[in-house]
């Protein structure tokens, strides 16, 4: 088993004891809760004649059902309507912090509680959604649970959890050219597999990982858990405490610079143990497309699809399913292939970062004709930042909607979906069958310069040849 990690030193920090499973018992420092999986967790709560143990330690917003485009309230759509009600009732009983609409913090629940410096370096983090472990970016180890789990927090501030392995990913030299952190991701998924990190976390370094700011390591250890990882993280540095100095809920003054000197101890040893050890080069990553039904289904963008009898045995029936379902043929390219619509934004890749580079390969063209594009700030202060700097005039003059925060067309749990057999060039974390919105939809992830190529293109394009001619 791995020893001396900085996930060893926060697990044992946070252990309360071991129960009889064998599970640790693991305090979490900081609960994030949203509309979708906690109203059941509440009532549970209430079933039990329960209470919220320590409802300072919990924080919630609305992100998931919340539209895009009309969010007067009632919601059009009753069953959000519901949710939002549910949630705005339990923060008010249980005295639990709000982010609501309007309230100029309300956001993707993985976007706000890092911008408002909640997320901080050897942290335990849980909340009821998969890429929680987003949060694993700042030295936290960070977990998406379940309802019932969810209902566990609240009641007793701890998890049933068993120990993971630890398995470092290196990722060494310069990021060429139009090549993001989400390429990154998509290339280490695609190399290891989706179920490749199952029973592990993630340690995303080397000195590509170092280089990143820490929205392109939010957007890596986001889509550790699409690679089969519980939770991926980055040692905290240098650029990790400029990006939490200053913010709302940091350490100020000496608290500051003790929690700094802390936040260093815990940091991975020199001569930590681990349970595997991978390597990857940048100079092998592209700018990365999928084609397939699973994240771990890309290529290169002047690669052509795999074709099915040069794949392990294991992965040639989702290939083939893959083919069928997306209309593609092996041995072709994703090159020309024509979009319907193209989507930027989500908690991968609705940051702030990401709309600039975004609106870099806009400036000065036009969406295609036919395309529908839009962008998706991922949180309110998002949204300010990005008008403040002219970013949202930018979108809107090359044809893209400019939209409020929300989750969005990531997973279509509100307005923003999918028609029939509609193609989306999307900036989110899943292309399951389905995933946008209709049964039958297909989707292509791509970073978010490459999603703006894709829309000025009208179809699937290499962001390098905007840049070198930008």
């Amino acid at each position: 088993m791995s020893k001396g990690t900085l996930f060893d030193k926060v697990w044992d920090l946070h252990t309360v004891g071991t129960l009889p499973s064998g599970q640790t018992q693991l305090f979490i420092g900081l609960h994030l809760v949203h509309e979708v999986t906690s109203p059941q967790a509440f009532a549970m709560v209430r079933e039990r004649q329960l209470t919220v143990m320590y409802p300072e330690r919990t924080v919630a917003t609305v992100d998931h059902i919340v539209p895009t485009e009309n969010q007067a309230r009632p919601f059009a759509d009753p069953l959000a309507e519901a949710m939002m009600q549910a949630l705005e009732q339990n923060c008010q009983d249980y005295g639990i912090r709000f982010y609501n609409i309007g309230s100029g913090s309300q956001g993707i629940v993985h976007v706000i509680a890092p911008e408002q410096g909640l997320t901080q370096p050897g942290m335990t983090i849980a909340c009821g959604d998969s890429h929680t472990s987003t949060h694993g970016a700042f030295g936290a180890i960070a977990f998406g649970i379940g309802t019932s789990q969810v209902r566990d927090v609240l009641a007793s501030q701890t998890l049933a959890l068993g120990k993971l392995k630890v398995r470092r990913i290196e990722v060494n030299g310069e990021l060429p050219l139009g090549v993001y952190a989400k390429d990154v991701v998509l290339h280490i998924i695609r190399k290891l597999g989706v179920k490749g990190g199952v029973g592990y976390a993630y340690e995303f370094a080397g000195t590509a990982i170092e280089a990143m700011s820490m929205e392109e390591r939010m957007t890596l250890c986001n889509m550790a858990i699409e690679g089969g990882a519980r939770c991926g993280y980055v040692n905290p540095d240098q650029i990790t405490y400029d990006y939490l100095n200053g913010r709302d809920f940091a350490p100020k003054g000496e608290a500051w610079d003790q929690a700094v000197a802390w936040w260093n101890k815990l940091r991975s040893d020199l001569n930590a143990e681990y349970d595997d050890v991978v390597l990857f080069s940048t100079a092998d990553i592209a700018p990365t497309v999928t084609w397939g039904i699973t994240p771990g289904q890309g290529i290169g963008i002047n690669e052509t699809l795999p074709l099915p009898d040069t794949l392990p045995d294991e992965d040639q029936v989702l290939a083939q399913d893959a083919f069928v379902y997306m209309d593609l043929t092996p041995g072709q390219s994703l090159k020309g292939t024509a979009v319907d619509v193209c989507f930027i934004g989500s908690c991968t890749n609705g940051r702030i970062s990401d709309l600039r580079e975004a609106a870099k390969i806009a400036q000065g063209h036009t969406v295609a004709p036919g395309v529908k594009a839009f962008v998706v700030p991922g949180s309110e202060r998002v949204k300010q930042q990005a008008e403040a700097e002219g970013l949202d005039q930018v979108f809107t003059a090359a044809g893209f909607e400019w939209r409020e925060a929300g989750c969005s067309m990531c997973l279509a749990m509100n307005p923003d979906k999918l028609q029939g057999r509609q193609i989306s060039a999307s900036s989110s974390n899943r292309n399951f069958k389905g995933r946008q919105g209709s049964a039958s939809g297909r989707t292509l992830l791509m970073s978010p310069a490459m999603v703006a190529a894709a829309a000025i293109a009208g179809q699937v394009t290499d962001v390098r040849d905007y840049l070198t001619t930008a």
